[in-house]
């Protein structure tokens, strides 16, 4: 009876052990869709109910005409070209990671190797790793780099 006893007492810690292990996190930076929740496209209440509220908003004009721009803790910023819908998401970050690991703190050797298509290049003295080109219209993931580490990760929209 003692013996029976503890099996059924190991395996019920196994059991608990196994439903108190934290979930895997997601892979929050979505190449070319979005980062933590805000992806492109997504109104303001959308991204609330993903993010919350942020901690901070801003409102003003550029040269393609009205923005919202919010700011969110860890490092996540969220641009409304027109402040309807999402134009950019901007992580500074060290938790947001593509499924593959990739994010703020990795080697450009990381973005190479994981991130799917991108072409890694030299820009009026500042180096990213981004997906396509930038061409007016198209979605860009866009890892920038200093001192051969992501430092910023962004997914837009490019817009001129």
């Amino acid at each position: 009876m003692t013996h029976r006893r503890t099996l059924s007492l190991a395996g019920g810690l196994a059991a608990a052990a196994v439903l108190a292990a934290p979930a895997a996190a997601p892979a929050l930076v979505q190449v070319d869709k979005g980062i933590a929740g805000a992806r492109l496209g997504n109104t303001v209440a959308q991204v609330h109910a993903a993010l919350g509220r942020p901690a901070r908003v801003q409102h003003g004009r550029n040269d393609f005409g009205s923005f919202r721009q919010e700011t969110y803790a860890g490092g996540i910023v969220v641009f409304y070209e027109g402040s309807r819908t999402v134009t950019s998401v901007v992580t500074t970050g060290l938790g947001d990671r593509t499924a593959k690991g990739v994010g703020v703190g990795s080697s450009e050797a990381d973005v190479r190797a994981k991130v799917r298509g991108v072409r890694c290049e030299t820009t009026a003295g500042s180096r990213s790793c981004h997906t396509h080109a930038f061409t007016a219209g198209r979605r860009v993931t866009d890892f920038f780099i200093k001192r051969g580490k992501v430092v910023r990760v962004t997914v837009g929209f490019v817009v001129d």
